[in-house]
C-alpha cells in the first residue's frame, strides 16, 4: 500500500482507502458479516483511512467500523460527517448545541474519544457562507472531540469557498472520468494550500466498472433506483449526474482503458490517483471481492500524458454537457 500526506493534518493515509456508505444501507441489500470482511480485508492490506457518516444506515456504518477497528483506534483513522440527519437548510442544525450532539453520538458509535476527520456533509451554501459552523467547529476541536475538520461539497464553488477558510484541513469531491471540473481550479488551489482532497463517487456509482447493461435494475432501496433524477438527494450523487441509459453509453466508450490494467474498476480509480493533489480515493464496498478489486488500482499502470490528453477530450466533447444538476 502507498501512502499520502492528508492536506496539512499530519496524517499519512492509504492512497486507497474506503467508503462506508454501501455497507451502511442506500445501495440495496446489506449483509454485515461480508462487510465486515471486506472492512478487515482492506485493513490487512494496509487501508489505514475509512469515510463514514451518521446518516449511513442511520449510524450503521459507524458501527461496523467500531467491531472493525477496535484496539487499533491509533493506527486507523475515521472521517465521518454530519448534518444530514437534521434539516440542511436550518442554521439551527449547526449551532453548538445541535454540532456537539451530532458529534458526541457518532463518538459512541465509532467507540472513540476523538473523530480524526470531522466533516460538514454537504450543507447549503449560504451555511457556508454564514461561517457558525466553522466557528462551532473550531470549538470542538479546542475541546479535543474532533482533530482535523473539512467539508464534503457538492460544486466547485463551494469547494472553493471553503478554501477561503485556513482551518478547512480537506474537502471531499465528486471526483472521477466522467467529472473533472475540479482539475481546472479547485485541485490545484487545494494543492497549493496544502489541503487534502478525498475523491468520492469515484466509480460514478457503478458506472465506471463497466458492468452496467441498459436492463440492469437496481432494488427499490437503492439509491441507483430511487435518486435517478434527484428525487431524494442531489442527482450528481448518483451516476455522477448522469442519465443512466447515458452514462452506460459513455462508460462503453471507456473499454480502452483497461488494456494493460485489468478491468474498468481499477483503471477509473488510477485515473484519479494520477492526478495532481488528491489525497486518496474512496470507493465503496459491500464484500471482500470488491474491496480487493478497488485495492488492485494501486498497482496497475498509471496513464500516459497522452492517455490524459484523450480523456480529457473525451469527458469535454462526450460527457460535460450531459451532466445535470449545478457542479
Amino acid at each position: 500500500m502507498h501512502y499520502r500526506q492528508l492536506g496539512n493534518t499530519g496524517l499519512e493515509v492509504s492512497e486507497v482507502s474506503f467508503g462506508t456508505w454501501a455497507i451502511g444501507g442506500a445501495w440495496g441489500k446489506t449483509n454485515d458479516e461480508e462487510a465486515l470482511k471486506g472492512l478487515q480485508r482492506a485493513i490487512d492490506a494496509g487501508v489505514n483511512f475509512f469515510d463514514t457518516a451518521d446518516v449511513y444506515g442511520d449510524g450503521h456504518s459507524e458501527a461496523l467500523l467500531a467491531k472493525a477497528t477496535q484496539g487499533q483506534e491509533d493506527k486507523i483513522h475515521i472521517g465521518t460527517k454530519f448534518c444530514r440527519a437534521g434539516d440542511i437548510h436550518d442554521p439551527a442544525n449547526y449551532s453548538y448545541e445541535a454540532v456537539k450532539t451530532y458529534c458526541e453520538n457518532s463518538l459512541k458509535r465509532l467507540n472513540r474519544e476523538r473523530i480524526d476527520l470531522y466533516q460538514i456533509h454537504c450543507p447549503s451554501f449560504d451555511i457556508l457562507k454564514d461561517g457558525q459552523v466553522f466557528t462551532v467547529l473550531d470549538q470542538l476541536k479546542q475541546e479535543g472531540k474532533i482533530r482535523h475538520y473539512g467539508v464534503s461539497v457538492e460544486t466547485v464553488e463551494e469547494g472553493q469557498f471553503c478554501l477561503e477558510n485556513p482551518n478547512v484541513s480537506t474537502l471531499q469531491v465528486i471526483f472521477n472520468i466522467f467529472r473533472q471540473k475540479p482539475l481546472e481550479q479547485l485541485l490545484p488551489k487545494a494543492k497549493e494550500q496544502g489541503v487534502g482532497i478525498l475523491a468520492r463517487v469515484p466509480l460514478a456509482s457503478g458506472l465506471l466498472t463497466g458492468k452496467f447493461k441498459k436492463q440492469t435494475a437496481f432494488e427499490a432501496d437503492d439509491h441507483r433506483h430511487f435518486n435517478r433524477e434527484g428525487e431524494a438527494f442531489n442527482v450528481g450523487e448518483t451516476f455522477a449526474g448522469l442519465e443512466f441509459n447515458k452514462g452506460v453509453e459513455l462508460s462503453e466508450q471507456l473499454n480502452w482503458i483497461t488494456e494493460n490494467r485489468g478491468n474498468m474498476t481499477r483503471a477509473a480509480l488510477r485515473w484519479i490517483l494520477d492526478q495532481q493533489g488528491i489525497s486518496c480515493v474512496i470507493p465503496g464496498f459491500r464484500n471482500v471481492k470488491q474491496v480487493e478489486d478497488s485495492l488492485q488500482a494501486a498497482d496497475v499502470p498509471s496513464f500516459s500524458q497522452d492517455e490524459l490528453k484523450q480523456l480529457r477530450a473525451f469527458y469535454d466533447q462526450e460527457v460535460h454537457e450531459n451532466i445535470r444538476g449545478v457542479y
